[in-house]
């Protein structure tokens, strides 16, 4: 009886989720519904799963409006018809042009146009909605003697006034207005609530027809997506068999170049993944992905693969990874499995310059029609969402500010307690489409079967159903990502070859895994710029556990990962590496569950280990594994079969004797980090980056910190960057016009800060400098450089400021004067040439007096730090001279030392309480870590950048070294105006 219900996926108009829609509307009797969301079909294929599991016959359609004005509604005869209104709407969405008030002629389609319909003639497949409130107009209506064409349009969108209240704040934020000041066209009717379907039937009990004619359109209407088989492209050329055989003989041609001595238990495996992947029908998918990476390569471009599919030789010997399964002793069925429905998943990284190339060949290659971006949701978050509901309700900004810190300061306020009632219920609710960070779907038929698509910021049409959505269906990604590391290292590359003349083949992991100089730097942490090794909790890790070899640092970088963290597994993985006899003592506690994760010492690192003990000790098929695995995900565990599998995975523990506390225990290191621990293969995938990185770093210091600030750094500042690269020998230079480029160079040891690193310098003025350089050399003087430079005096000084002219012996007084002088506040845009240029007069000035400093605070504004030690500023004598390598002498003890804050890292403790870590470097630039417990914290908390005096205890655990602080006091720096004052004095 119903065609036009809404969920919350009609985007600030509905007020359901999809789920609560079908309940209720079971519970009112109903048992087919049309779902019709405005203006989208995000929600289409999660309503048609979930009525399977109510027992109601789903019909799918959209409400198509301008605005909030409904043009009509369609409803979908069958799967030829949801993509027929798909393919309708995703012109409209993507050029956002208004829908006409007429529908096109649809061939499986239903169109239900409203009352106020003005058009008398009606296609065969058209009709008219008849409201409740239309049936009172109806009689006097020229439609009351063509009830063949009437039909029920009960519009559902609220279950109740609460609902409504909702659904009228909601538009209220669209329209970014207060709610008194809502217009009625901008917002629905009460009338638009559900009601009892016996209530419905009565209202229309005079007109037998047009119910009657609602049932026979309903009834003729089916949908199916044919959940769960593979919807993904599924051939690559030709047939099935055309495809086996190419990716055979590629895999035959990888084998040679991998395994020159083509081992048998290598060629063993090969045939074994190939027989797998040919029998579960992806071998289509292997070749895409080889696809994407041969045009890569043909590019240049630079490319790591990741994911469950690095656990796969095939893989390895297609070049898709570097992780070499075989010396790993990666899972196999991590990677695929014979009750596996969906592919394995491959997460390939390219430099952030090349992606957008390479997912433009995506689409090209493949097809716009069958290629889309995967879509996602922008959700409403509780505290903005009392912003949001505040601002509505005329709220002042002061008053919100306080309602976010603290909700239950609203109590007694009756707008207060509104705002908070509303923004609980609104959590969650989608707020607007939006892109999934990495995922393509490439499909075998065209998108619009599955959904209509629009034309998100990056230019490429995206999906409006997300992961999860796609997953149910069978459309399974490919994930192709960009990161910032693998262009330092292409970069560096580059720079290396131009700075020494010296090529290096990083492709070599053998060479590197060998590596004594990557051993040494890794064992103590020094990481900087190497990816996420550099960070100073995995210096930390690292140095507990001297990961001097490849295995350690692919284990490290999942167990650093937050969900291990929290389980207590990270910690146990280092005591029992650090202790034998705790090793020994868990074997003998649990041998079965010790003998399963023997590599890592009976501790859960990765995510297939989640499968090896679900399937080895509980006994669960490798099927059910996965749904465990999967099942970690927040959204997936709200499906009922995740409940039946962990059900069974607590009854078969039970069966095989295990008491109730070691079952316990065992969940709850699957809970707690399964969502959050990597793939081996992943892991190791990023192990080869790091490697990569840290060959660089370790061979070529200066001209890979180069590349870092080039890509804009990592985890620190580029500060941090550049006094490693100065800790390396590195000659750091202040921006030059004649040496200088957008980027930053290295000639030598000569590090020239880049162009734009300069805070407020246009890049249009680095442009014609640039080009002016280039095609006419150096400039001489000041004079020269204005003569040929169309520049503004704003963008000059700060040229003159950072000292880009200390080539002319001039100081930077001199040429602000002559700036001045020649500019005045008038150029900006370049003389005419004439065929005489104007004497510059040069001015016979006084000596202009300038303090030491000055150039420091210039430095401070113009680059966000100085060149100069930060330790130069200070107000005062330093009170300690004390240094990190000190540290060592003083175990136990309590120090003041003088530490220049880095980073860092707020945490809370297991009571809830804050708590920080800090990283700073010490007088001679070497790291000093702090941790800063609760009580200490709260006293002496962070105070902003700066130095800072540091009193603590001296603890070291398993060779690393941490001040736990008991006061901090951060230091004063001199002001210009205070230097100025010193020297002064000190001069007289």
């Amino acid at each position: 009886m119903l065609t036009n219900c809404h969920s919350y996926y009609s985007f600030k108009y509905g007020t359901i989720s999809t789920e609560d829609l079908i309940k209720v509307l079971v519970h009112h009797g109903y048992n087919t519904i049309t779902l019709t969301d405005i203006n989208n079909t995000a929600a289409s294929i999660d309503f048609v799963r979930l009525a399977a599991q109510h027992n109601i016959k789903p019909v799918v359609g959209v409400d198509f409006r301008n605005g909030v004005q409904q043009q009509y509604v369609t409803i979908a005869q069958n799967s030829t018809g949801f993509r027929e209104i798909n393919e309708y709407l995703t012109p409209h969405l993507h050029e956002k042009v208004d829908f006409d008030a007429q529908a096109p002629p649809f061939n499986n389609v239903y169109v239900v146009y409203p009352f106020t319909y003005a058009d008398d003639e009606l296609r065969n497949n058209e009709f008219i909605g008849i409201s409740p409130e239309d049936l009172k107009q109806l009689p006097f209506s020229k439609w009351k003697n063509r009830q063949d064409k009437l039909v029920i349009k009960h519009t559902c969108t609220f279950r109740n006034k609460h609902d409504y209240n909702a659904h009228r704040l909601l538009r209220a934020i669209d329209n970014n207005t207060l709610l008194s000041k809502l217009p009625q066209e901008e917002q629905a009717t009460e009338a638009d609530t559900i009601i009892p379907k016996a209530d419905l039937l009565e209202l229309y009990k005079q007109y037998p027809q047009i119910i009657e004619n609602t049932e026979r359109i309903l009834t003729s209407c089916s949908i199916d997506f044919n959940f769960g088989t593979n919807k993904n492209k599924q051939i690559f050329r030709g047939s099935e068999e055309e495809d086996f055989q190419l990716l055979k003989k590629r895999c035959e041609e990888g084998l040679t170049y991998r395994f020159p001595d083509k081992d048998e238990t290598v060629v063993k495996r090969m045939y074994k993944e190939l027989k797998v992947i040919r029998e579960l029908g992806f071998c289509a998918y292997f070749l895409v992905t080889l696809d994407i990476i041969d045009y890569a390569r043909s590019q240049n471009y630079y490319y790591i693969g990741r994911g469950s599919g690095a656990n796969s030789l095939v893989a390895y010997l297609l070049r898709i990874t570097n992780v070499d399964p075989i010396d790993l002793d990666l899972y196999f069925e991590r990677f695929i499995n014979p009750f596996r429905q969906s592919p394995p998943d491959f997460d390939i990284d390219f430099s952030w310059t090349d992606r957008d190339d390479v997912t433009r060949y995506i689409f090209e290659t493949y097809g716009y029609d069958r290629v889309a971006l995967l879509g996602n949701y922008i959700t409403f978050k509780y505290k903005s969402a009392i912003r949001e509901i505040a601002k509505v309700f005329g709220v002042p900004d002061d008053e919100i500010v306080a309602l976010q810190k603290n909700p239950s300061s609203a109590s007694g306020n009756k707008y207060g307690e509104w705002v908070i009632k509303y923004s609980q219920f609104i959590d969650g609710f989608p707020s607007h489409s939006s892109i999934h960070s990495s995922g393509i779907l490439i499909s075998e038929e065209p998108i619009a079967c599955y959904s209509s698509t629009e034309l998100l910021p990056k230019g490429f049409p995206s999906t409006q159903f997300d992961m999860y959505i796609a997953e149910d269906v069978g459309l399974h990604k490919f994930d192709i990502l960009s990161q910032r590391g693998l262009s330092k290292i292409k970069d560096s590359l580059d720079i290396i070859r131009e700075n020494t003349g010296e090529e290096i083949d990083i492709d070599d992991i053998g060479m590197l895994k060998k590596d004594e100089q990557i051993k040494e730097l890794l064992k103590v942490g020094k990481a900087i710029g190497c990816f996420y090794v550099e960070s100073p909790a995995m210096r930390m890790l690292l140095t507990k556990l001297k990961a001097d070899d490849y295995l350690r640092l692919v284990a490290a970088s999942s167990i650093i990962r937050p969900g291990v963290a929290k389980s207590g597994m990270m910690r146990e993985y280092i005591l029992r590496f650090q202790n034998p006899q705790r090793r020994e003592q868990a074997r003998k506690d649990l041998p079965e569950l010790y003998n399963i994760l023997e590599e890592t010492y009976g501790v859960m690192v990765y995510q297939e280990d989640v499968i090896k003990v679900a399937h080895y000790f509980a006994g669960l098929s490798l099927d059910e594994a996965d749904v465990l695995r999967r099942g970690m995900s927040w959204k997936f565990r709200q499906r009922n079969e995740f409940w039946k599998v962990r059900e069974k995975f607590f009854n078969n523990c039970r069966q095989k004797g295990y008491i109730e506390q070691t079952i316990a225990d065992i969940w709850r290191q699957i809970e707690s980090f399964a969502n959050y621990a990597f793939a081996k293969g992943h892991s190791a995938s990023y192990a080869v980056e790091s490697y990569q990185a840290l060959y660089l770093k370790a061979y070529s210091p200066r001209e890979y910190m180069v590349a870092t600030l080039n890509n804009g750094g990592g985890f620190y500042r580029a500060e941090l960057y550049l006094h490693e690269a100065r800790m390396h020998g590195a000659i750091v230079e202040a921006p030059c016009v004649n040496r200088s480029d957008w980027p930053c160079v290295i000639r030598g040891k000569h590090l020239f800060l880049g162009l734009f690193m300069l805070y407020g310098l246009e890049k249009k003025s680095v442009e014609m400098l640039l080009n002016e350089r280039g095609l006419f050399g150096e400039f001489t003087s000041l004079d020269d450089f204005v003569n040929r430079v169309p520049i503004s005096l704003e963008q000059l000084l700060i040229l003159i400021r950072i000292d880009a002219f200390r080539f002319t012996g001039k100081t930077k007084k001199e040429l602000l004067w002559d700036a001045h002088h020649l500019l005045g506040h008038s150029k900006v845009t370049k003389p005419e040439p004439t065929l005489f240029q104007p004497e510059v007069h040069e001015f016979e000035l006084p000596d202009l007096w300038e303090h030491e400093l000055e150039s420091a605070f210039d430095e401070l504004e113009l680059l966000g730090f100085p060149l100069s030690s930060p330790f130069q500023l200070l107000a005062k004598r330093l009170p300690s001279l004390l240094k990190a390598a000190d540290l060592p002498d003083f175990i136990n003890q309590t120090v003041a030392i003088v530490g220049y804050l880095i980073t860092r890292k707020p945490t809370r403790t297991s009571n809830g309480e804050s708590m920080s870590f800090g990283t700073f470097l010490d007088l001679d630039g070497f790291w000093l870590d702090t941790v800063h417990f609760a009580h200490s914290f709260k006293r002496y908390p962070f105070r902003g950048p700066g130095c800072y005096l540091i009193r603590g205890k001296v603890v070291e655990e398993y060779g690393f070294v941490s001040v736990e602080v008991n006061q901090m006091y951060r230091l004063s720096n001199l002001t210009l105006q205070e230097s100025t004052r010193h020297s002064l004095n000190a001069a007289i």
